[in-house]
Formats: structure tokens, C-alpha cells, sequence
């Protein structure tokens, strides 16, 4: 492992805690990073949209959730906690073994800011959904947002509700 100031580049990595107990272990172990709830509701509303042919954690950098590789155009469907969504209700900072979560959510955020840059740079369209704007009371906007401007990059039109 490289450290800080040793001319390699790369930051030192803290080691993760033990988990404080059985419960945490068991909830951190179900954290999944594909195929996640918000997810598949995305790529639902893509399809009911007619926006299909999607790849899913395409090989580009940051893998985004889903790509329309042809098109150049990406989707990452971030979680609000693990992303640290500024000002949302839903990026709650631990309250135990600080120190080893500001490194590990500052790493995330300048890995996230990396990987979109790569994509834009390389001709890419970028979007970034927020797990808080897939919630019920937020959902619909985001649809409205989004899609149509999805559709026109994709060269779609946009099916509309039955």
C-alpha cells in the first residue's frame, strides 16, 4: 500500500473498522452495487419510455449504471450516503470511526468527479440521478427532466403513457 509523500501518487488508504456489531456486519455486507432498488427503477422508466437498448455497468470509466455506448450518452444512478449528495437528508455521515469515513466518502466523491471528467472529455453526455430524486415525492420531476432530454440525445422519441 502506498503512503502519503512516498512519490507514488497514490493516498493511504485506512484500514475499515470492525463492525461495531453483528447487525451493522450483516446490513454493510447487503449493500450491493448493481441491480440496486433505485436501479432498476430507472432502467423501468427508460424502458416504459422507449428508451431501451441500453448496456448496463458498461467498460467506460466509473462503469456507468446504464450507457447507450453508440450514442455516447451514460447514466449513474448514485446513492446519496456512499456519493455524499450535498444537503440531502439521505447523506447521514456515521457517527463512529470518523476518521476512516471522511477518507473513505472524500475518496468516492474525487473517484465520482474522475470518472464523470473521463467521460465528458472522451465525448460523453453525462447524467447523474440521485437516489432522493427516484423517491416518490421526487420521481415524476426527475422523469420530466430527464427523458426528453434523453430522447433527443438518443435520437428517440419518447413513448408516452397509455
Amino acid at each position: 500500500m502506498a503512503k502519503q509523500g512516498d512519490g507514488s501518487g497514490k493516498k493511504a488508504k485506512t484500514a475499515a473498522p470492525a463492525a461495531s456489531s453483528p447487525a451493522v456486519r450483516k446490513s454493510m455486507q447487503g449493500n450491493k452495487c448493481r441491480d440496486t432498488k433505485p436501479e432498476l427503477l430507472m432502467r423501468q422508466r427508460l424502458w416504459e419510455a422507449g428508451l431501451s437498448g441500453y448496456r448496463l455497468q458498461w467498460k467506460v470509466p466509473g462503469r456507468p449504471d446504464v450507457a447507450w455506448p453508440g450514442k455516447r450518452t451514460a447514466i449513474f444512478i448514485n446513492g446519496c450516503f456512499w456519493h455524499r449528495h450535498k444537503g440531502c437528508k439521505y447523506a447521514t455521515s456515521p457517527k463512529s470511526h470518523i476518521e476512516y469515513w471522511v477518507v473513505k466518502f472524500d475518496r468516492n466523491v474525487e473517484r465520482d468527479q474522475r470518472n464523470v471528467k473521463a467521460l465528458e472529455d472522451a465525448g460523453w453526455k453525462v447524467h447523474v440521478v440521485w437516489e432522493c430524486q427516484l423517491k416518490k415525492d421526487a420521481i415524476e420531476q426527475t422523469m420530466a427532466d430527464l427523458l426528453p432530454v434523453l430522447a433527443e440525445e438518443l435520437g428517440k422519441e419518447l413513448r408516452t403513457a397509455r
